[in-house]
């Protein structure tokens, strides 16, 4: 795995073999950071990745200058790996958090600017995860909520999609708080 952009770009890691992860291809994660990239100045936003892995995509925003962000998984390992990660990046700002994100997004009191989430395929919570995010106020009024997940996902009908990303198997439904434009 490589670090695609900003300060950190063309650095590569390799998680550990028993982190339980399925990566975000490079593709993906350029296609997305593409978008993101119209929308968004990463030294201004804040950011939470659950499910975060091996926290690639917090190296992605630490790399394009965020400063406040939050990363949550339930292993311990990929909270290690993670952790290790901010330390050899020097990463300031990253705050790497071990719990259950479902009772994360349950609880938490904190609005953020952009909520990414990439859980595991089979998870049966998938589908549950819009309307959780969103029914808890965590977006900031100019937030997303992207959600990677498979193919066999459809949100098109959800009443908050703003607009659906697809790379190969990959796919990126994001969220508002309310609809921006009409398709």
């Amino acid at each position: 795995m490589r670090i695609i952009s900003g300060k950190f770009k063309g650095r590569r890691f390799r998680a550990p073999s028993n982190i339980p992860t399925r990566p975000t291809t490079d593709t993906a994660k350029e296609g997305l950071f593409n978008i993101l990239n119209n929308y968004y100045n990463f030294d201004r936003v804040s950011f939470l990745d659950l499910f975060m892995g091996t926290g690639a995509i917090s190296y992605e925003f630490a790399s394009r200058g965020c400063t406040d962000i939050t990363s949550v998984d339930l292993f311990p390992a990929c909270v290690k790996f993670a952790k290790k990660m901010t330390d050899d990046l020097q990463i300031e700002g990253m705050q790497v958090i071990q719990a259950d994100v479902l009772q994360f997004i349950k609880f938490s009191q904190r609005q953020y600017d952009i909520i990414f989430a990439g859980p595991p395929y089979p998870m049966e919570e998938i589908p549950l995860l819009p309307d959780m995010v969103l029914e808890n106020n965590m977006l900031t009024d100019v937030g997303w909520f992207i959600l990677e997940h498979s193919p066999d996902h459809d949100f098109t009908d959800h009443p908050n999609l703003e607009q659906i990303r697809m790379y190969g198997k990959t796919t990126f439904s994001i969220f508002t708080k309310t609809k921006i434009s009409e398709d």
